[in-house]
């Protein structure tokens, strides 16, 4: 590996890394050829420079001719997500740069990684009864970190900007385009403001500004995101039958490994709904699960549920709290209660930790910037980063119809768009870019898709009709035997029009298939039911068992077909 490295730094022309610089350490996810993986050493405070920690980082050279000497650094947000995952992704954006993707200190692929297992056992168990107590889950983690000599007063925002700055300085490119996403944002800011010399132009996607009150503002986000959807007075139905009746829910402890029964809310789904609105995806569906959430239709709640786990997988969250706690916590009044779970979570461990409130965040950005928000973006929403990308002084705003958080992971135009900013910052002019067609054209609200998508097994009765009508069709042909022979057809002809509308669903928007099956499979039933029919009039001129099979089949198919299915 290091000989590969110090091959691909000697051939790249023209060298811009000094030898001190060159990672030389095995990257920790796949990577693209002529990457390598490294870690930066710094203090863990500095200002009690004793303790030193390390910091991952991944650099991938451009082979481009027209390479350009200044390259894109990235961070993911959070706090706490991983960015070397993201190396491939980003070259593709940036094929004449260099991209060096940064952890946060405290991540997973830096040492030592701030991993809470006992918190994120917590905040699933939110949804137990009673709930669990997130303020002495993270006591129990803090103790555990403080024996192995983590300071969690050095992970906030403010070390972590010093850190990208030591990195550029470090690796040796005299100046590099910085781009965040989310909180990582209010990292690239401080970036920018600390080190105006380095920096060329700042991507500032899906801007978490600061002073915004976060927490004091989420409940409103989310109200304003369901308006936006035309949902808003269905969301609040929602919540209220839900917080009269809570649903119980099977939900899968992925720390745990085992199921358990969650009993949510309204607050709860509201808390779920507003995390799960980060993709674009689920909120071109976000108006049928929710006015079948209003009518009572639980059996969506399952892919919802499940999200929540698979979620605190994500985050490293002794790093997550130190952030919020130092940096976004104090700054927040929760004059109101707030119907949010996380919110009061995050509060809860803050309470617990008492730890230093920071000195606030600068945004002396004099570098030109672009900002990107999303139209249904309920976490860093247009209404807060358009103002805040007004104040910067040499910045340009663009909100992108029909999507949420992380704009650029979801919208080829939109990662067009960077990168011609990143170009030429001075003069690009962005272009609008068209709504991405996620919206189904009608969607019947279901859980079993979803519930076959984690046990395949269930589409057996399925199968075997299909299998069934097709023998029929062949069988009844070869003897003449007409009416068996229609049957047959119309039992192919149904399989064919519903996998059809199912693959063209899952096409435009596979998270839809997680809700519901296209609306037409309802109509194209009345196939399935002339299937039958026929098969059972067969059986008045052919009484042998191929036949009565494929009408005993038939018939069972469509008990499950209208019963579970639909």
């Amino acid at each position: 590996m290091i000989i590969r490295v110090v091959l691909a730094l000697a051939l790249s022309a023209p060298p811009v890394m000094t030898p001190a610089g060159a990672p030389q350490s095995p990257c920790p996810v796949p990577v693209p050829a002529r990457t390598s993986c490294g870690f930066l050493e710094v203090p863990e405070r500095r200002d009690a420079p004793e303790r030193k920690i390390k910091v991952g980082y991944a650099v991938h050279l451009s082979t481009a001719a027209d390479r350009k000497p200044d390259p894109v650094v990235y961070m993911s947000g959070g706090p706490g997500s991983a960015s070397m995952q993201l190396t491939g992704f980003l070259s593709q954006m940036f094929p004449d740069r260099d991209v060096v993707t940064v952890e946060q200190r405290g991540s997973r692929y830096s040492q030592p990684s701030l991993a809470c297992p006992e918190t994120a056992q917590a905040l699933l168990g939110r949804l137990r009864q009673p709930p669990a107590d997130v303020g002495a889950a993270a006591n129990r983690c803090r103790e555990r970190l403080a024996e192995q000599g983590v300071d969690l007063r050095g992970y906030n925002t403010k070390e972590i900007a010093a850190d990208v700055v030591a990195l550029r300085q470090k690796l040796g490119y005299a100046s590099w385009n910085l781009f965040g996403v989310s909180y990582s944002t209010r990292v690239m800011t401080e970036v920018a403001a600390a080190d105006p010399e380095g920096v060329r132009s700042v991507v500032l996607d899906s801007y978490l500004p600061a002073g915004v009150a976060w927490y004091d503002d989420a409940a409103r986000n989310l109200g304003d995101t369901m308006a936006l959807l035309g949902v808003r007075e269905r969301y609040e139905a929602m919540l209220a039958r839900l917080n009269r009746t809570p649903a119980l829910v099977p939900v899968l402890d992925p720390l745990a490994g085992r199921e358990f029964t969650a009993r949510m809310t309204g607050d709860d789904v509201a808390t779920i709904l507003a995390e799960a609105l980060h993709e674009a995806e689920v909120a071109a569906v976000m108006p049928a699960m929710v006015g079948a959430l209003a009518e009572g239709r639980d059996e969506v709640l399952r892919p919802l549920a499940d999200a929540v786990g698979e979620g605190l997988t994500s985050h490293e969250f002794g790093l997550y709290h130190a952030v919020q706690c130092q940096d976004e916590v104090p700054f927040n009044t929760f004059s109101q209660a707030s119907r949010l779970f996380t919110v009061n979570a995050d509060k809860a461990v803050c309470d617990a930790w008492r730890l230093p409130k920071s000195e606030g965040s600068v945004s002396a950005v004099k570098a030109p910037a672009y900002v990107l928000a999303g139209q249904y973006d309920p976490t860093t929403p247009p209404r807060t980063a358009g103002p805040a990308a007004e104040a910067l002084p040499a910045a340009r705003f663009q909100q992108f119809p029909g999507l949420s958080h992380a704009v650029f992971l979801a919208s080829a135009c939109a990662r067009r768009e960077i990168a011609g900013f990143v170009g030429d910052p001075a003069r690009h002019a962005p272009a609008p870019c068209p709504a991405p067609e996620l919206r189904p054209d009608g969607l019947h609200v279901t859980g079993a898709p979803y519930r076959i998508s984690q046990s395949p097994w269930l589409a057996a009765p399925l199968a075997l009709y299909a299998l069934a009508a097709l023998i029929q069709l062949v069988t009844a042909a070869l003897r003449g035997r007409a009416l068996a022979a229609f049957g047959g057809l119309a039992g192919v002809a149904f399989t064919g029009v519903v996998a059809q509308a199912v693959l063209g669903l899952a096409n435009r928007n596979e998270t839809a298939l997680a809700v519901g099956l296209p609306d037409l499979v309802v109509p194209y039933s009345s196939i399935a039911v002339v299937s039958a029919i026929l098969s059972a009039a067969a059986l008045y001129h052919d009484r042998r068992w191929p036949q009565i099979a494929a009408t005993v089949i038939s018939g069972g198919f469509l008990v499950w077909w209208f019963t579970w299915v639909l």
